[in-house]
């Protein structure tokens, strides 16, 4: 495939940089690019304690928290899972560097929107911040994510940082899941019973 994409105007962007590397990568100590920022490598390298290459689902939710980025295990292991693409509960350094920079991204994204500092976005805001990654959900689903992933203040619905981030990873990968199919960006595509348990099943129980 040449690196120019075909226009399209279907209701998805493109994947988060680092996302859906060969699941081989996760069986091998990977090696962090070279412009890694070095406050990223000491942070990885503080969690691996026993120097393995690797950290573990509670080593990087220490080394996350580190920077003021507190994710429940759930959510860790979406973050493993997404950026390895396996369910070893391991990452290594190429891999972490990837989750990191697309954390802080998202984290932008999510301080752009949250215009009174509360903390939390409102329906509105959070259908604003899916377009800006150009993911442009039907309104029945953006009320079921909101639903899910939200808490709900009399009339007003709204989504703090981590389900953000957490729904976001969801989308997101569910959405690549879809475009593997959709190689001629229809925004259609055919299914399997069995294809769609295996797309979907991983985002349900990781």
């Amino acid at each position: 495939m040449s690196d120019e994409q075909p226009q399209h105007s279907s209701n998805y962007g493109p994947p988060p940089a680092g996302c859906y590397v060969s699941a081989f990568s996760a069986l091998f100590p990977s090696t962090f690019p070279s412009d890694t920022d070095p406050n990223i490598v000491a942070c990885f390298r503080l969690a691996d304690q026993d120097e393995s290459g690797f950290i573990d689902d509670k080593g990087l939710q220490r080394a996350l928290s580190s920077y003021n980025q507190s994710f429940s295990m759930r959510t860790v292991h979406m973050l493993i899972y997404l950026f390895t693409n396996s369910d070893t509960r391991k990452i290594g350094p190429k891999e972490f560097t990837s989750l990191f920079n697309n954390l802080q991204s998202l984290r932008a994204i999510f301080e752009k929107f949250d215009r009174d500092r509360t903390g939390e976005i409102g329906a509105n805001e959070f259908s604003e911040a899916l377009l800006s990654q150009g993911i442009d959900v039907p309104p029945n689903v953006l009320e079921l994510l909101v639903t899910k992933f939200g808490k709900t203040l009399g009339p007003i619905k709204s989504v703090d940082y981590e389900n953000f981030i957490l729904c976001c990873l969801i989308v997101k990968g569910l959405t690549e899941k879809f475009k593997k199919d959709d190689n001629m960006y229809t925004g259609s595509t055919t299914f399997t019973y069995g294809e769609f348990l295996l797309n979907v099943l991983p985002f349900l129980v990781t």
